[in-house]
């Protein structure tokens, strides 16, 4: 478990200072000299990426009061566009790693739809922090924060979400519903078959929740702590 939140803190570190030098990499264009601001206006992100990565005078080494406000602005396009590209790199090289753990620990996951490495692995922390636990479905789901929470408004008993157990795993569940019901014809039925019975989204993602939690375990039970998974 530790080679598995090792990679996964470095991909989520990775990931931030990435996203915080795209939201730059678009920023610094607004306040560009015109003729640059002209050029890179428009441009969608990858557009906007590759033609700040072909900025050639990042490189240059003129005296500081040499430097005109575009050819700074330049270098510091070209530099975060160097920077993002080097990021994605290790994204991509960890996501690698991390889909290698998968494949040698628990393929099944990666064989249900809407689960791939990353989710995979998240799951996979959770079931072997706590092996004591997963005794039954029921207790992954409540480990997950998704068992049915039952709740009265006086006239009414209903059932919400759990606001309680691991929210990184509660997080793999929900990209696993979302991503279901964007491509999966058989989710997508049970959506609309609970929407007409008069059930609320909020209400039908619990459900779907807690279904993803049940297939899990199934999946995932066999796994006991033991030199098979101290790697993991």
């Amino acid at each position: 478990m530790q080679i598995a939140r090792m990679y996964k803190l470095t991909k989520a570190s990775a990931v931030k200072a990435r996203t915080q030098a795209v939201n730059q990499l678009k920023s610094v264009p607004v306040t560009a000299d015109p003729a640059l601001r002209e050029k890179l206006a428009g441009l969608g992100y990858a557009e906007l990426f590759r033609t700040c990565a072909r900025f050639t005078d990042v490189s240059s080494r003129g005296d500081v009061g040499e430097e005109s406000m575009l050819q700074v602005t330049r270098i510091t396009l070209g530099l975060l566009a160097d920077r993002i590209g080097r990021l994605s790199e290790q994204i991509r090289d960890v996501d690698v790693r991390l889909a290698w753990l998968v494949e040698c620990h628990a393929p099944q996951l990666l064989d249900v739809v809407g689960i791939g490495p990353d989710t995979a692995v998240t799951l996979l922390i959770t079931v072997g922090d706590n092996p004591e636990r997963l005794d039954s479905e029921a207790a992954l789901a409540a480990l997950c924060g998704v068992s049915p929470v039952e709740r009265s408004s006086g006239c009414r008993q209903y059932r919400r979400l759990n606001r309680g157990g691991d929210r990184q795993a509660n997080a793999a569940l929900h990209r696993i519903v979302f991503t279901r019901l964007r491509v999966d014809p058989r989710t997508q039925d049970y959506y609309e078959r609970r929407i007409k019975e008069g059930k609320t989204r909020r209400e039908i993602v619990r459900c779907l929740k807690r279904y993803a939690a049940r297939e899990v375990f199934h999946l995932v039970r066999w796994l006991q702590p033991g030199p098979r998974s101290q790697g993991l």
